[in-house]
């Protein structure tokens, strides 16, 4: 019997073309012998719409203007029996329910634990990280602190919480972390609100910038090294599938910074070495120190670790991103797909794991049962 499968994209935080971009990539690629895929988008006013990838995605194939059709039936999301079910507004329509969710909506309320917690409300079986690690993941300060205290590389880096007093500490935060300085918001990815600053003007700019997303916002020492990912998978749960690492592949921005419009929209903004051409004893060090920072901040299912292969074999993590982009040109699945695992199987894995995660956690459940 096929699996019901949302594939939940959208949302409201600043990555929402891009949750529609790894969306439409992942509708198109799943195995239909094992899952019927309904799209499930929710739009920038927090109203949920479903449907296929040719009724619900408009301009699907410009990544700068894709957006939803607000033509698209309205639907409004519950839990049943396990299940998700999507209610019909007009109530003349018989009610979907879903057997899974794909989570793929990045960014804040998608990828900070918001959306698990609700899931987990539903008892729905969902792909990725859970509520706790979702929630670390999301944070690059909690997750800084976390990596530190497991003896960790991290970047040298600075946690601001006033702008106004930020402003003043231009030569402070120099002096200590050195130019350039990188000023991103802390609850943020795809490198939205990230900014590269050389100067006194540069930085109060990127602070008005980081700022605009959030309370809180990081300023970070630059490392020089080269900008590698390695994609991990499974679960520390799971005797089917345990944590795993990809190989290594190597990002080469074209401009010195790999930013959002290099990620997602120039297919010309970087170079993408996948593999990466690093010693065979670099390359087993970073997939090392993904699969520990995988454990430390409480991931499952999958995250794309982000980290620097300096010059000598040290490594610096960068960050975690617990749902990353499934777009044509994203690394996550790339890696897999250089490491033998295609596409097509990726999701079908991932499925499963949700799928084995919710089983589990139901038999643990039956335990609390006292009646």
């Amino acid at each position: 019997m096929k699996v019901r499968l949302g594939v939940l994209c959208g949302g409201r935080s600043g990555e929402h073309e891009v949750s529609l971009q790894s969306a439409n990539s992942i509708y198109r690629a799943l195995d239909r012998d094992r899952f019927d895929p309904l799209l499930v988008a929710i739009d920038k006013d927090g109203e949920w719409h479903t449907g296929t990838a040719d009724t619900l995605l408009l301009d699907a194939g410009d990544p700068e203007h894709i957006h939803l059709n607000p033509e698209a039936p309205t639907v409004i999301p519950t839990g049943r029996g396990g299940h998700c079910v999507l209610l019909q507004h007009d109530g003349a329509r018989a009610a979907t329910e879903l057997d899974a969710i794909l989570p793929m909506i990045h960014g804040t309320d998608g990828e900070d634990g918001a959306l698990q917690g609700l899931l987990r409300l539903f008892d729905v079986p969902f792909v990725g990280a859970d509520v706790l690690g979702s929630a670390i993941g999301m944070d690059k300060d909690v997750a800084k602190r976390l990596l530190t205290l497991a003896d960790l590389p991290v970047a040298p880096y600075e946690t601001l919480h006033d702008e106004a007093a930020a402003q003043a500490r231009f030569d402070e935060l120099a002096g200590r972390l050195g130019l350039p300085l990188y000023v991103k918001p802390a609850v943020l990815g795809s490198s939205v609100g990230v900014s590269r600053c050389g100067t006194r003007e540069e930085y109060a700019a990127a602070l008005r910038l980081a700022f605009g997303y959030g309370e809180k916002v990081l300023v970070e020492q630059a490392i020089v090294g080269r900008e590698v990912e390695v994609s991990v998978l499974g679960s520390r749960y799971s005797r089917r599938y345990p944590p795993a690492a990809s190989r290594v592949g190597e990002i080469r921005p074209r401009d010195g910074f790999y930013s959002y419009r290099a990620k997602y929209l120039d297919p010309q903004g970087a170079e993408l070495m996948v593999p990466a051409d690093l010693p065979p004893e670099t390359e087993a060090r970073v997939q090392e120190v993904a699969l520990r920072v995988f454990d430390v901040l409480e991931c499952e299912g999958m995250a794309r670790v982000d980290c620097f292969a300096r010059e000598g074999g040290g490594v610096v993590v960068n960050e975690l991103n617990t749902l990353p982009g499934f777009t044509s040109i994203s690394m996550y699945p790339k890696l897999w797909e250089a490491s033998g695992l295609p596409y097509t199987e990726l999701l079908t894995r991932l499925v499963e794991l949700a799928l084995e995660r919710h089983e589990r956690r139901r038999a643990y459940s039956r335990n609390y049962d006292f009646a």
